[in-house]
């Protein structure tokens, strides 16, 4: 199903393909960070993004229950928006050979995904509430809050320390 599918004919089928479409970035992004951890070298950096592949598997968990809070099944759909962006972090990843470079392309790649991930709960949480579902509003929310919270620490880690050191 393409995201303007004849299939969304209505705004709950278009919250339930989003969760679907998040649910299914989540599990990408909990495979892509182990790989991402591996490569970066500032221990700051490290530390951030292995306690952000925490939260992640724990948004798993919460889309799961959203899934159940909405009496739908969990099941993923396609995102090929989140398959680019991990893609493009890839093969920019293998084509840097200075460990602080390397860093600075990590955190770049790192918050391409938050910001996608951002706008996507941002609008599932406006949709949920259009469709009076405050409870998946709230369950959504917590998601959404270490999403921003993650972006913030790698703006901090990128500012404070690790572009200094990439053009040094």
């Amino acid at each position: 199903m393409g995201f303007f599918s004849r299939d969304i004919g209505s705004m709950d089928d278009l919250f339930v393909h989003t969760l679907r479409d998040i649910y299914y970035a989540e599990k990408q992004i909990a495979d892509a960070l182990p790989d991402m951890i591996a490569k970066a070298t500032n221990p700051e950096l490290k530390q951030a993004l292995d306690h952000h592949l925490g939260e992640t598997r724990n948004h798993i968990e919460r889309v799961e229950t959203v899934f159940e809070m909405h009496g739908v099944k969990a099941k993923q759909v396609d995102c090929p928006a989140i398959d680019g962006i991990l893609k493009e972090s890839r093969e920019i990843a293998g084509e840097v050979d200075d460990k602080q470079v390397m860093d600075a392309a990590l955190i770049a790649a790192a918050q391409a995904v938050e910001h996608y991930e951002t706008t996507r709960y941002g609008s599932l949480i406006a949709w949920a509430k259009q469709l009076g579902r405050n409870d998946c509003a709230s369950v959504l929310a917590q998601t959404l809050a270490e999403e921003k919270a993650a972006d913030e620490t790698l703006t901090r880690l990128a500012e404070s320390k690790i572009n200094l050191q990439a053009t040094s």
